[in-house]
């Protein structure tokens, strides 16, 4: 019984210590200080700003869609960027503070129900681009939580597919490990052009990457 309490005690410090060294490290990140400074809704802000300043995504004037928009930051860009004459619609499973500029919806992206309703708001109209920053909920099994977030790409990259102009582009969020390459490959089906891109501001220990999808096929060319 001694024993069986000491384990226990030290998974409980080790944990607590995890936890404290995780706060610590995310109040002194000079990303998050910055958000906070300058009115982002969180540190992801500044990925998407990154990789639109490379790769010039974001143009007045475009429709935009944001899966797994919460709490905001990438909304928040994509309004700037497309101008009072665009248009962002943003979809999470959460509850998100409004935005100025962008469209809210709340339900989970997994469900046929939430997907329609989402296409309803479009109106018709095609969609110039589609952003994911989306993630599952960690359950600490990699291998669960890989399966997981693979599937979100999936959904997102079958969403784009549908919904996106043709020659319009998809910027999504993928982890790297079982089931990376063979969703590449998928969108390099669906686009003239995918790129990798790992912003300055993704950190280092992460293994997620973005994959940026350039040119989306027309429906008709869809085997």
């Amino acid at each position: 019984m001694r024993s069986f309490r000491s384990f226990f005690g030290f998974y409980a410090v080790k944990k607590h210590k995890t936890s404290k060294a995780w706060m610590h490290e995310h109040v002194t990140d000079r990303y998050v200080q910055r958000a906070k400074a300058e009115g982002w809704r969180s540190r992801a802000a500044f990925k998407l700003m990154e990789i639109d300043d490379k790769d010039r995504l974001l143009r007045p004037g475009m429709t935009v869609v944001d899966l797994g928009a919460a709490p905001g930051g990438w909304s928040q860009v994509a309004a700037e960027r497309v101008g009072s004459g665009g248009r962002v619609l943003a979809l999470d499973l959460l509850d998100m503070a409004p935005v100025s500029g962008v469209e809210c919806l709340k339900g989970d992206f997994r469900e046929d129900a939430v997907l329609r309703e989402l296409t309803l708001r479009l109106r018709g109209k095609p969609v110039d681009l589609v952003i994911s920053d989306m993630a599952p909920n960690i359950s600490g099994i990699a291998a669960t939580d890989q399966a997981r977030s693979v599937h979100l790409a999936e959904l997102a990259l079958e969403f784009a597919r549908r919904q996106l102009n043709p020659g319009g582009n998809l910027l999504v969020k993928v982890f790297q490990g079982a089931g990376f390459d063979a969703f590449r490959a998928a969108m390099m089906a669906a686009f003239d052009k995918v790129v990798v891109r790992k912003p300055k501001s993704s950190r280092d220990r992460s293994s997620e990457v973005y994959l940026l999808g350039m040119g989306c096929h027309p429906q008709s060319e869809e085997g």
